[in-house]
């Protein structure tokens, strides 16, 4: 991630990187990196889970503020287990907006910005749900491209249409193709990554150079979060090799962009 120019990154599946702080600032210092923001699973929309999701979320809007974070990427799901979808009730929709509202407080209180990451498996994934959040909370969302587009939302209009609501930014490509095989459940996420759902950027579906050009033009300031999610099928790559051709092909595509945009301003 260095040799490749990033300044920041997220914290990344649990375990990934040390949980805890001072780990954690030893391994991101030796390779010159800060702590950007942690994607957070919790169970929002169920009454009697409220009092252990407000204390999950206050430990871990404390690691980090202790670690230089800025964001926290609130991901509703079903269960600490992550079992499939369900239709939620009136009630718990109504429960999971005043919950976004107690973790705000919760993140302000740690110089955090909360943002709602839509994502496939999670409480908010559909069309239908992002604009249920949009309708009923004000808090603020990850656009995260590739997400977006499975779940039927399309990401430029988003960018157009909402951009007070855009508080982070995932960067990621799509094969519309290999969504609809994860939409049709012919496809776990898992299995649909290892058949190539997200490409680098510009060898996908999306257009990418759209979302971030709308949201320049609108006065963006926040972050971009370059995720190129992959997974490894084969023997482990040489040093060099791998997923980092696919990110370095993705890095280059935005310095074009960028360039584009500086060219035009």
């Amino acid at each position: 991630m260095n040799q490749l120019g990033f300044t920041a990154t997220e914290l990344g599946s649990t375990g990934w990187l040390p949980m805890d702080v001072e780990q954690l600032r030893e391994v991101l210092g030796r390779h010159q990196l800060n702590l950007l923001a942690a994607f957070v699973p919790l169970v929002l929309h169920r009454a009697e889970e409220a009092d252990r999701a407000l204390d999950q979320a206050e430990d871990m809007a404390r690691m980090l503020e202790t670690a230089g974070a800025r964001y926290f990427n609130t991901a509703p799901v079903t269960s600490a287990d992550w079992e499939p979808r369900s239709p939620l009730t009136d009630d718990q929709w109504q429960h999971l907006y005043a919950m976004f509202d107690r973790i705000d407080g919760i993140c302000e209180a740690h110089g955090l910005v909360q943002v709602l990451h839509q994502h496939v498996g999670c409480v908010v994934e559909t069309a239908d749900d992002v604009e249920r959040v949009l309708q009923g909370s004000s808090v603020l969302f990850v656009l995260d491209t590739g997400h977006f587009a499975i779940g039927g939302v399309d990401p430029v209009d988003f960018a157009r249409r909402h951009r007070d609501r855009v508080g982070l930014v995932h960067l990621k490509d799509t094969r519309l193709d290999v969504a609809d095989q994860l939409n049709h459940n012919e496809l776990t996420l898992m299995t649909a990554v290892q058949n190539g759902l997200f490409p680098a950027l510009g060898q996908g579906d999306l257009k990418v150079d759209a979302v971030v050009t709308t949201l320049e033009r609108d006065g963006y300031s926040g972050w971009y979060v370059l995720e190129q999610d992959c997974a490894i099928i084969g023997p482990e790559p040489a040093p060099g090799e791998g997923p980092l051709r696919d990110v370095e092909t993705s890095v280059n595509y935005l310095k074009e962009l960028a360039m584009s945009l500086q060219a035009s301003a």
